[in-house]
């Protein structure tokens, strides 16, 4: 029993991790996409457009992947 609580406090630790990373690449992508467009610099709005969608799609993949192991 205590080895299963130990990882369930792993997995814990580890999901707290990707989500605060995918929020911090969240907020530098907006970061850029301001800067961008404050400076009239094509190059920070794409970047951070990209870096936008990039983390869009990996929280949804992460999403749609917790849900089907809750599902087993």
């Amino acid at each position: 029993m205590q080895g299963d609580k130990e990882k369930t406090q792993q997995e814990i630790s580890v999901i707290g991790r990707l989500i605060s990373l995918e929020a911090f690449a969240f907020v530098m992508a907006l970061a850029s996409l301001v800067y961008g467009a404050w400076e009239d610099s094509y190059w920070n709005i794409a970047l951070g457009m990209v870096i936008l969608v990039a983390t869009s799609l990996f929280v949804l993949m992460c999403r749609k992947c917790r849900g089907r192991d809750k599902a087993k």
